[in-house]
C-alpha cells in the first residue's frame, strides 16, 4: 500500500468545479462565530459538491484569512451568499421549493440514519451557533430537524463535525 500524491488525486480545478453538476443541497450557517468552523464547512462542501452556502447573522464572510486557513481556497469554489437574518434565508429557500431541515436536537427530530432524502427534492440544512445551536425562530420555519445520534457524555458535536457527518451521509444516500 502506498499513499497517493496530491498530483495523483485527479482533483477538479476551480473552473471545472463551477461547471460540474452539484448535489441539490444548500448549507445555511446560523450565526456561526468561528471562522475555522466556517472555513471547514466550505472545505467539506467543496469536497461533496454542495450547491452553495448561505452565511447568516454574525457568520463571517470571505475574504477572511481565518476562513481561508481551514477552507484552503474552497471559499473561492463554493458559491455563497450573506443574509443578515437567518429567517430571511430560510423563507427564501422555502419559496424556491427547498425542504429546509435544521440539524438540531428537538422534540420529534428524525435521527440521521432514518432520514431518507428524496433524489428530486432540493434540500437545505441549517447548522447553528457553537453554543446556542439553531435559533428557535429558525427551527419554527423549518420542515423538520435531523439529529445525529450520540452515545457519550457530551450533548453535541462541533458544528464543522456535524456538517461533515450530515453532509457526507446525505450525499452518500443521494448518490447511491
Amino acid at each position: 500500500m502506498r499513499k497517493l500524491k496530491n498530483s495523483e488525486l485527479d482533483r477538479l480545478s476551480v473552473d471545472e468545479y463551477k461547471e460540474i453538476e452539484k448535489t441539490s443541497i444548500t448549507v445555511v450557517l446560523d450565526n456561526v462565530r468561528s471562522c475555522n468552523n466556517i472555513g471547514s464547512v466550505f472545505r467539506t462542501s467543496d469536497a461533496l459538491l454542495i450547491e452553495n452556502i448561505l452565511l447568516c447573522g454574525i457568520t463571517a464572510t470571505p475574504p477572511n484569512k481565518d476562513i481561508h486557513k481551514t477552507a484552503l481556497d474552497a471559499e473561492k469554489s463554493v458559491p455563497w451568499e450573506y443574509f443578515e437574518e437567518t429567517e430571511a434565508a430560510v423563507i427564501k429557500l422555502k419559496e424556491s421549493g427547498y425542504m429546509v431541515w435544521a440539524v438540531e436536537q428537538v422534540v420529534h427530530s428524525v435521527l440521521l440514519p432514518d432520514f431518507k432524502p428524496e433524489k428530486d427534492q432540493k434540500l437545505a440544512l441549517v447548522f447553528g451557533n457553537e453554543v446556542k445551536g439553531v435559533q428557535q425562530s429558525v427551527i419554527d420555519l423549518c420542515h423538520g430537524a435531523i439529529e445525529i445520534p450520540q452515545y457519550g457524555t457530551k450533548h453535541s458535536f462541533n458544528i464543522s463535525v456535524s456538517a461533515g457527518i450530515v453532509l457526507w451521509d446525505l450525499v452518500y444516500k443521494l448518490r447511491s
